[in-house]
């Protein structure tokens, strides 16, 4: 097995790329070593030492690495964790995790807007930022603001303001009046 990495926007964060299907659909977020009880692949990650995130995609996963931690010194623990991962035959994700779309629900009026600002994000804006290890979903909409959520290398990113600002924000006004801003959440 030949584990290809990329480097991110995020000077903390690598792109592992296994050569195969990490997921069969959507993404998984894994902010703390707690959040991945249900992920025999990320708690194996996570035990390497040194690692503060762990995200999938359909065919990668990103580390975040902790700021008092050099890459080439957890690097080969990495790739050594997602190499016995796959020779084990355990599974990714365990059996009762439901994939998700990654977007919050959303009900009530602004429907429609919401639908259109789901809509680009999914055909315009996540693709995009898979490519550099993360995703952005949907969290809210409220009076004109769209509230939405950094994963992965997205998160922490020191280029995530501009991507927000001079990108996606420029998009979803341009395509939709109603939105005059957008801005990040917390996790």
């Amino acid at each position: 097995m030949f584990i290809q990495t990329e480097s991110t926007p995020n000077p903390a964060t690598l792109k592992f790329l296994p050569g195969q299907n990490v997921l069969e659909v959507g993404t998984a977020d894994f902010p703390t070593a707690e959040a991945a009880e249900n992920s025999p692949l990320a708690q194996r990650v996570f035990a390497t030492g040194g690692v503060t995130g762990v995200f999938f995609g359909m065919d990668f996963v990103t580390v975040t690495k902790a700021d008092d931690v050099e890459w080439d010194h957890i690097k080969p623990g990495i790739l050594g964790a997602i190499m016995e991962h796959y020779q084990s035959g355990q599974p990714v994700m365990a059996e009762d995790h439901k994939p998700a779309s990654g977007h919050a629900e959303h009900t009530g009026e602004d429907g429609e807007i919401v639908g259109q600002i789901k809509e680009l994000l999914d055909t315009r804006v996540r693709p995009a930022v898979a490519q550099d290890g993360g995703d952005i979903t949907f969290h809210r909409f409220d009076r004109g603001i769209v509230y939405l959520h950094m994963q992965g290398a997205c998160a922490g990113c020191p280029s995530s303001t501009l991507t927000l600002k001079m990108g996606i924000e420029n998009l979803l006004r341009h395509y939709i009046p109603e939105v005059v801003e957008v801005r990040p959440v917390a996790a």
